[in-house]
């Protein structure tokens, strides 16, 4: 099995007043792994998309999971299923690492 240092997430995560730029740590056939930073105010809109788990890393805000919208916070971890209807909002500067499962 091939092991990888992905690195310091505070160096690879960009905060953009254009909203979120996902950086793409890792990606192959089974998985992808990226790091995204929001700003206060920006948001993800809801949509569907793969499978994925969340870990926000960094700072608050809201996370909408189909019809649930609840708060997230530094540890939250947020796991949902293939075609889940996802967004979330910041309320402070917010760092998320998502894997998300299935065909890069």
């Amino acid at each position: 099995m091939t092991k990888h240092l992905l690195g310091n997430w505070k160096e690879r995560v960009v905060f953009s007043g254009n909203g979120p730029q996902p950086q793409i740590l890792e990606e192959n056939n089974l998985f992808k792994v990226i790091v995204a930073g929001l700003e206060p105010g920006q948001a993800i809109p809801v949509h569907p998309e793969q499978g994925a788990v969340y870990t926000i890393l960094q700072g608050t805000g809201w996370m909408t999971v189909d019809d649930e919208r609840f708060p997230i916070e530094t540890g939250s971890v947020i796991s949902m299923g293939n075609g889940a209807a996802r967004g979330m909002e910041a309320e402070t500067p917010l760092v998320f690492l998502a894997v998300r499962t299935g065909s890069a």
